[in-house]
């Protein structure tokens, strides 16, 4: 072996993994996400592919979120809970008090795992602090109209490509059929432009 291509696979044994940052929301046809703290459906097949996405990485939520997966950390991931109140507490999760420490946490997490990525799983004021640094979307499209009070922020049609979509009837445990999306961003995150400049 020559010793450059010896240097070559040295570099690439110690290059880090790549983080990405990745938006999951479950999502009604009208853009509901919620309902009075929980979600306004009940669809097994969703969460079960919810946990398939998530399994082994930090997923980062608000309390709202939070309180709504009955006040129990999902397992199998690192639970990373935002919330500007300084006394909120709960067993099994890490607590961080503003969204730059909530990432940094998470990818710390990522990083000694080998995950690839960090999970938004919600609410709406995470999504919209998430979605302009965001590299990917995994959208549920629910399709139902409910009742809801808190919507999903828009994706600019502009920064997003969709890559992949997948139908879903009902099945015996969902109350309605369902597209599962995937979005790839096709502008470049202000993260990307500081590295670029360097």
């Amino acid at each position: 072996m020559s010793a450059s291509r010896h240097d070559s696979d040295a570099r690439s044994a110690r290059a880090p993994v790549p983080v990405h940052l990745v938006l999951v929301a479950a999502v009604a046809d009208n853009g509901v996400i919620g309902r009075a703290g929980v979600l306004p459906w009940r669809l097994k097949s969703d969460m079960q592919h919810f946990r398939r996405l998530t399994m082994g990485k930090p997923v980062v939520m608000g309390r709202k979120t939070y309180l709504s997966l009955t006040r129990t950390p999902l397992p199998g991931r690192t639970n990373i809970v935002l919330s500007a109140d300084p006394a909120f507490a709960a067993p099994g999760v890490v607590v961080a008090g503003s969204f730059g420490a909530a990432l940094a946490c998470a990818r710390g997490d990522a990083l000694r795992r080998g995950a690839d990525a960090i999970m938004i799983i919600g609410g709406a004021d995470l999504f919209a602090q998430a979605m302009p640094l965001a590299d990917r979307i995994e959208l549920t499209r629910v399709h139902l109209r409910p009742q809801g009070d808190v919507m999903m922020p828009a994706i600019p049609p502009g920064d997003w490509r969709e890559v992949a979509r997948r139908e879903f009837p009902a099945g015996p445990h969902d109350e309605a059929s369902f597209t599962v999306l995937s979005y790839e961003r096709i502008t470049a995150t202000p993260a990307d432009c500081v590295a670029g400049a360097r």
